[in-house]
């Protein structure tokens, strides 16, 4: 474990320098001795920021992205166009989480965490809710945006 938490450490350090999607990382200091966790803030065009929490287990490295609460409207719609989206990831899946919210989930096989396997989940994530963030708001939310056609996909 110890390895891969400097993998995923130098990663981190790395694409903080480079990839401007990137605006902070934080180590959680509460982790039990059995995993390790980072909370990643990223930056977006439609979504202005989401926070990636990736914990790190004995056999897997975890994600999971908040993307935006319960729809208040168009339910079965909604949820058609997130499904839809799952069907063009890899390696992350929308899903429903507490109180209904959104969220964006996944896992990786930790003995094959490396730099590009952490690029590819990174906008995996990134590109996932810039895809779906504003339709899934005209659709879930559309009496909040003047009753904005619900048909788009």
């Amino acid at each position: 474990m110890d390895a891969l938490v400097a993998v995923i450490d130098a990663w981190f350090a790395r694409v903080l320098e480079e990839n401007p999607i990137l605006a902070a990382v934080e180590r959680d200091p509460d982790c039990g001795p059995t995993e390790r966790r980072w909370f990643a803030r990223v930056v977006g065009e439609e979504k202005d920021t989401s926070t990636i929490r990736l914990t790190l287990r004995q056999r897997m490295l975890h994600h999971e992205t908040y993307v935006m609460p319960a729809p208040e409207e168009n339910h079965a719609a909604f949820h058609q166009h997130l499904l839809k989206r799952n069907s063009s990831l890899v390696g992350a899946t929308f899903c429903v989480g507490e109180e209904d919210a959104v969220l964006l989930v996944g896992a990786i096989v930790a003995s094959t965490v490396d730099d590009a396997e952490l690029d590819r989940l990174l906008g995996t994530v990134w590109m996932a809710i810039e895809r779906c963030f504003r339709p899934a708001l005209r659709i879930g939310f559309a009496s909040r945006f003047g009753g904005i056609d619900t048909s788009q996909d």
